[in-house]
């Protein structure tokens, strides 16, 4: 490609909008085009490596028997409310009627359109397995659309669902898309981990996230050098640390006039965070949930979530809501006598000893409260897990990091195909639910974890196999005869190789175009400058500050050895 000819404009200055070095280089590089909050166009530049991505998927797909499959993006909401997510998806849906006033919704995903094939068209267990995936644009509506392509409204995404006759039939196609998920993102240059998970919206007895550690991350990860225990802060369980057992005290009421954070009342009672139990108070849709901590512990909503049975709306309570649970200010919550529709007590607290609880009344807290003897409610582990805590599968030291969700998988079981009616006949001619699986990948967001990890300050350093183009052919001065007529040459040498090649023919200076090239992040730089009279060009990889004098004759096999090396 000739880049005279090309639709690309380069950007000098970091859009002020972009945080994330993906959000910004994918902007400077013309790799794509803000059109409102959270939906961008991908210029011709960013969608070829989208689709070198795309294919990676396919191929990775295809090789352990999915069959790829195009469903609509438009889905009737009927579908939605057969499966009881018609409500529980939330706000995050795009909802719409047609002239008919009949309901739709963009696809977030399609779990439901996939259980609807799959019960139309599979009758016996001679059919099984089976396993469908499409790569498609979702859509949803996120509160807060940032960082790019990685939290944004729309997204392209492949989704694969298996279907089996029993449960060792899903448990082998799961292990297939994680081996395939393992190829994909090795290929793709994405250094990632699989992950424990929370299953979420989506349901289902298990899963695992493949993970990209990044600075930037939304997700927090555990990780276990030892064992090799990996898993998302949402899902990680927590170890109770054990406290000095105590003879139980009387429980006695104390003023603490304007004494509200556990800062301040450390400081009032010359006491640590430990002896402190916070009772935090969320509103779950209609419903009033207390959750119990330690003082200098977090709770973890994902796991309250789950334990409440799900929530469309899960957010901490206003004023008026908290007033009403307790009868007081915010500041002063706590179990005795609170109005709530659940009260859930970290396991921790349950084994603390005469602690320091807010009284339910302005002004005023307990002391020496004791679980079991002034309140109870529903133990569990509902805090997150800290760097001081042991691994949960060996105990020993964990480590906690930042990273970027690129792909999900999902045992699902019998979720959605026993309340659509996904049914088969088995050997014994009785009906029977398909065991299902789900498998994402986040195709943009994989494109920009893969800037995450390769770039400098001078821009994107693309892997090979998911560059634009493989190779830029730069003549230094394009009024010189002699430098263009070698360049056509190269140029046309490497297209007939097959080889994905941009000759800078613009009528910009040398330095100009080798700025673009590093921005761009082009894998091979050939210059052809003043040393051609002496049959010499410049050869540099993206991913190295050598520059190479290399005879003429020689440069086209010493493209050729490049592409061997990453074979």
């Amino acid at each position: 490609m000739r880049m005279s000819n090309m639709l690309i404009t380069t950007l000098r200055e970091v859009p002020a909008e972009a945080e994330l070095p993906s959000h910004q280089l994918m902007l400077r590089a013309g790799m794509m085009r803000k059109m409102a909050s959270g939906i961008y166009n991908y210029m011709p530049i960013g969608l070829r490596s989208l689709k070198k991505i795309e294919n990676i998927v396919r191929e990775e797909m295809n090789k352990v028997g999915a069959q790829e499959f195009l469903a609509s993006a438009l889905i009737p909401s009927e579908l939605w409310k057969e499966s009881g997510r018609w409500e529980v998806f939330g706000p995050e849906m795009f909802k719409l009627r047609d002239r008919n006033e009949r309901e739709f919704c963009l696809g977030p995903t399609h779990e439901e359109v996939f259980t609807s094939i799959a019960r139309s068209v599979i009758k016996s267990y001679k059919q099984l397995p089976l396993n469908l995936y499409q790569i498609q644009t979702k859509y949803r509506d996120e509160r807060r659309p940032r960082f790019g392509v990685m939290r944004s409204r729309e997204f392209v995404m492949k989704d694969a669902y298996s279907f089996d006759k029993d449960e060792k039939g899903l448990d082998e196609a799961y292990n297939k898309m994680y081996e395939a998920y393992t190829n994909i993102f090795k290929r793709c240059g994405v250094d990632c981990s699989a992950v424990e998970a929370d299953s979420g919206a989506m349901g289902g007895s298990g899963s695992a996230e493949f993970m990209v550690k990044s600075e930037y991350g939304e997700d927090e990860v555990v990780f276990c050098d030892k064992c090799g225990y990996a898993a998302n802060m949402e899902k990680a369980p927590s170890t109770a640390e054990k406290a000095e057992k105590e003879e139980a005290k009387v429980l006695e009421k104390v003023e603490t006039p304007e004494v509200k954070t556990i800062e301040a009342l450390i400081n009032f009672f010359g006491t640590t965070a430990k002896k402190f139990v916070k009772t935090l108070i969320y509103k779950a849709d209609d419903k009033v949930v207390a959750v119990m901590v330690r003082g200098d512990r977090e709770v973890n909503e994902v796991k309250v979530v789950n334990k409440i049975g799900g929530a469309v709306e899960f957010e901490l309570a206003d004023e008026k809501t908290v007033k009403t649970a307790t009868t007081a200010e915010i500041g002063f919550a706590g179990p005795i006598g609170i109005n709530s529709d659940y009260l859930l007590v970290d396991e921790e607290v349950a084994n603390m000893y005469n602690f320091i609880i807010g009284a339910n009344e302005t002004g005023y807290h307990y002391v020496n409260a004791n679980y079991g003897k002034d309140f109870e409610g529903t133990v569990g582990d509902f805090r997150n897990i800290t760097s001081e805590d042991k691994c949960p599968k060996c105990g020993n030291k964990i480590v906690i990091a930042r990273g970027i969700e690129v792909g999900h998988i999902f045992k699902l079981g019998t979720k959605y195909s026993e309340v659509m009616g996904a049914t088969f006949n088995d050997e014994n001619g009785k009906v029977k639910p398909l065991i299902m699986g789900c498998y994402g990948i986040g195709v943009n967001r994989t494109m920009a974890s893969i800037i995450e990890q390769h770039n400098d300050q001078n821009g994107i350093i693309w892997p090979l196999a998911v560059a634009p183009y493989q190779v830029v052919v730069i003549p230094a001065v394009i009024k010189k005869e002699e430098q263009m007529e070698a360049a056509e040459k190269i140029y046309k040498e490497l297209q007939d190789l097959g080889i994905e090649v941009l000759l800078d023919d613009r009528k910009e200076r040398a330095g100009v175009k080798f700025k673009d090239a590093d921005l761009i992040g082009i894998p091979m730089r050939i210059t052809v400058g003043k040393m051609i009279s002496e049959g010499k060009v410049e050869f540099k990889l993206r991913n190295s500050s050598e520059v190479e004098e290399i005879e003429i004759s020689c440069i086209i096999n010493r493209v050729k050895e490049k592409f061997e090396e990453t074979v």
